[in-house]
């Protein structure tokens, strides 16, 4: 029987060891999710999805207990989906993502460049593609996704064909990007190895202009966020717990999203009507708007 979310966004850490131009600094108090609230947690969304991506702000490979929380959720049988930019993997923590509990990894290779623009990013490039390469042949089924979100973006065309370049050369593989960003999004590499590319997006955020009061979005309906402190909200980009529904750590997550303000949120969506003023200012939701005739 399916379960209710595709995936739940729990985030064990807020905290990240770089600041990307197109990453927003995190304003709420920096914390790692603590290992009693982390097992709380995944024992909650347990039977509400078969995945949980380490994700929603921050680096993930940072947090002490990376490793236990990975096994915890295997105890669960939860599947996790990682998404870090890569700097801090090590042959320590590669040995980690090669944990079967692992289901994807994402990197977010223009986090580098972002970050140190004359710097050269080889070293950083080698640890990941060594780190592919194993998993290409002791995790076949390991889905590992590049990301370059940054199509658009001032710059971006250049960077990006010196990264794809560096790719192909990394892994041996021949590819070439077709087609329009907005129609196709994934390129195949080699494997279960693939090059996410995406437009940069802007986050909402509760001094932006309002957008629309209409649309749709997937939040309490395919995927839910949960920050470091517990406190969940309706989906991945409500960064600062603007949409605050309840906290997991003193409430059941099934009271939380069957609450009255979830279903108010959720019931909104049906009928493409934006029920909180943060979903009205958001931008990304425009990409589920309806086609005009």
């Amino acid at each position: 029987m399916p379960k209710r979310f595709k995936k739940i966004y729990i985030e064990i850490s807020n905290v990240c060891n770089l600041q990307c131009t197109f990453c927003p600094e995190v304003v709420r108090g920096k914390k790692f999710m603590e290992p009693a609230l982390f097992k709380a947690t995944a024992a909650s969304a347990a039977p509400l999805t078969d995945v949980v991506c380490f994700h929603l702000m921050g680096e993930p490979l940072l947090h002490p207990e990376f490793e236990s929380y990975l096994n915890v959720c295997g105890e669960l049988g939860l599947r996790v989906e990682l998404t870090t930019n890569g700097v801090l993997l090590d042959d320590k923590r590669a040995e980690f993502l090669m944990n079967p509990v692992l289901k994807q990894v994402n990197f977010s290779l223009q986090s580098f460049e972002a970050n140190f623009p004359d710097r050269d990013n080889t070293e950083y490039l080698e640890r990941i593609f060594r780190f592919t390469r194993r998993a290409l042949q002791e995790r076949p089924s390991l889905y590992i996704n590049y990301r370059l979100w940054n199509e658009g973006a001032a710059g971006a065309q250049a960077s990006n064909e010196r990264m794809l370049e560096k790719i192909r050369k990394g892994l041996d593989a021949s590819f070439e990007p077709r087609g329009d960003v907005h129609h196709q999004k994934g390129v195949h590499i080699r494997g279960r190895a693939y090059i996410h590319r995406d437009v940069r997006f802007e986050w909402p955020h509760p001094s932006q202009p309002v957008r629309s009061e209409k649309g749709f979005c997937h939040g309490l309906s395919s995927h839910i966020g949960i920050l470091a402190d517990g406190t969940v909200v309706p989906c991945c980009l409500d960064k600062e717990g603007v949409i605050n529904l309840g906290n997991c750590g003193s409430s059941r997550l099934t009271q939380i999203i069957d609450g009255t303000r979830a279903k108010r949120i959720r019931r909104g969506f049906k009928n493409r009507i934006l029920i909180e003023d943060l979903c009205k200012k958001c931008t990304f939701i425009s990409r589920f708007d309806q086609p005009t005739r």
